[in-house]
């Protein structure tokens, strides 16, 4: 991480017309009118920015939500300029994020990602400790943009207990993971999931599921079989969730393939939880 990379919250209007004008290169859509994120901001929302010196290189945007008796933040968006990803920024972000919604009262943190996104999963779970034990189906309807164009916007929603042990202890479970889906290789050299006959992997304390290592290229290069792994996968993870399992980590494999690590939901260290789903 170079240390001349700079994170803090986001208020001065011209600093939000910058994550406009990000937000409308990195996603290649019309960007969210900086009247509401501005009005946003005012009224239980939060953006944290990562600035090279005055260059505004990434960012995260997030408002207030409602539902059942629980005021949290809802996590709406969070992207780092191409030219400097992969060098922890977003988890930089959501630190900060996480340090400055406490201070305003919060204590539950939600947002949505892609499933078959391996990294985005991977800092979800094992780096930020959030837990997603709710699968929404094609959350956003059709989207054209890059990163989403040619599959249903399928979403698990993370929910980031930022005081619960889980957060605060770094509590990951210590257990045996059953990994009953097996790979096998296409002609094209993409990964393929063979699935299962029965139900009888539910069985087990903690399972293992693979999902693609490169979705982006694998839609590049076969589309059909990217489309294939979305409707696989969205069966086996609503069949977890509604068993009760929760996604709380990956591993990382020289595969083609990582895995996703699913345990009970019910010995997951969380404090004061309760279930939302399609929050944002």
């Amino acid at each position: 991480m170079r240390k001349d990379i700079k994170v803090r919250k986001v208020t001065a209007i011209e600093d939000i017309y910058s994550v406009q004008k990000l937000e409308k290169r990195i996603w290649g859509m019309e960007p969210i009118p900086v009247h509401q994120t501005i009005t946003a901001v005012k009224n239980g929302g939060l953006i944290v920015g990562a600035f090279l010196e005055n260059r505004l290189i990434g960012y995260s945007y997030s408002f207030a939500g409602y539902s059942k008796g629980e005021v949290y933040l809802c996590s709406h968006m969070l992207a780092v300029d191409e030219e400097f990803q992969m060098m922890g920024i977003g988890k930089l972000l959501k630190e900060e994020q996480l340090r400055l919604a406490r201070e305003m009262g919060y204590r539950l943190i939600v947002w949505t990602f892609d499933p078959l996104e391996s990294r985005n999963a991977y800092l979800n779970t094992a780096k930020l400790y959030g837990v997603c034990y709710d699968y929404i189906v094609n959350c956003y309807g059709s989207m054209d943009d890059g990163l989403n164009k040619g599959l249903p916007t399928d979403r698990f929603q993370v929910a980031w207990w930022i005081d619960s042990p889980r957060v605060l202890e770094k509590w990951q479970p210590d257990l045996t993971y059953s990994r009953p889906f097996q790979i096998h290789l296409s002609e094209d050299s993409h990964p393929v999931v063979l699935l299962l006959e029965t139900n009888d992997w539910l069985e087990a304390e903690a399972i293992e599921v693979p999902v693609p290592k490169q979705i982006q290229l694998l839609k590049k290069e076969n589309p059909q079989l990217a489309y294939e792994w979305r409707m696989e996968t969205r069966n086996i993870f609503q069949q977890l969730c509604n068993e009760g399992f929760a996604l709380v980590d990956v591993c990382r494999t020289e595969e083609p393939v990582q895995y996703y690590r699913f345990c009970k939901r019910s010995i997951i260290p969380l404090q004061n939880e309760r279930s939302l789903s399609n929050e944002n």
